[in-house]
Parts: structure tokens; C-alpha cells; sequence
């Protein structure tokens, strides 16, 4: 039991995050629905917080740019082997440009806990 726990401090075995969206393609001003999906790990973790950023890269440059973000602070536990879902909505601004050759975006999510590694998912979607 000490094993896992010291295990899951390093990543190995811990909870995991994952955004789940009803689509991947949006309008600006268009209201994104669905929700974080996390799986517990091999032991029982606190969590701390939930970080997702709507990121803007230009492929070109390589530059990264913060469209705008969510946070969802939180103390709940996460006990091993089960699934907790957290509903996300989120309105795109009404300016955002739309994707294209040189212009992408991706939601990227980083779930913290009180002790351990972060777990981190990323999900492009489509700006039209």
C-alpha cells in the first residue's frame, strides 16, 4: 500500500483527466459543452484544482497565446479505480479569429493534486 502511494506521488498509477466535448467544431460566441472525466488511480488522491486553457498557436511562429481559461478549485478525493465526471460549460469569445492553415486551437487541461505528478490532456477543436 506505502508502494502505490509513493507511486502515484512520482505518476505512476495516478488519477488521469480527460476533457470530453460533445464536438470539435465551433462557432465564435458558441457556448462548448462537456465535461472533465477523471479516473481515479491506484490509490486514493486530494484533489487541488482543474486548469483548462483555450490556446491559440500560430504555426508559423510556434507562438502559444491564452485565448482565455476555466479553474475549478476543489479538495475532493479521488478514491482508486473510479470515475468522477465534472460538467464544463464555456462560451467562446465572439472575436476569436477562426482556425486555419497558420492558426490552431486547443483546449489544454491540467488536473493538480495536493500530493503528486499532474495530469495533463490536450483537445484541438475547429474555430469556424
Amino acid at each position: 500500500m506505502i508502494l502505490r502511494k509513493y507511486m502515484a506521488l512520482l505518476g505512476v498509477g495516478s488519477a488521469k483527466i480527460d476533457l470530453i466535448l460533445e464536438k470539435d467544431i465551433f462557432n465564435p460566441s458558441e457556448q462548448v459543452k462537456g465535461y472533465f472525466l477523471i479516473k481515479g488511480g491506484t490509490t486514493l488522491q486530494q484533489l487541488k484544482r482543474i486548469d483548462c486553457d483555450l490556446i491559440k498557436t500560430d504555426e508559423e511562429t510556434k507562438r502559444e497565446d491564452v485565448v482565455d481559461s476555466i479553474t475549478i478549485l476543489t479538495t475532493e478525493s479521488i478514491p482508486s479505480a473510479t470515475d468522477n465526471k465534472i460538467p464544463l460549460t464555456f462560451r467562446l469569445p465572439l472575436t476569436v479569429p477562426s482556425t486555419t492553415s497558420n492558426c490552431s486551437y486547443r483546449f489544454k487541461t491540467k488536473l493538480s493534486f495536493k500530493q503528486g505528478v499532474e495530469s495533463l490532456d490536450q483537445d484541438i477543436i475547429k474555430i469556424m
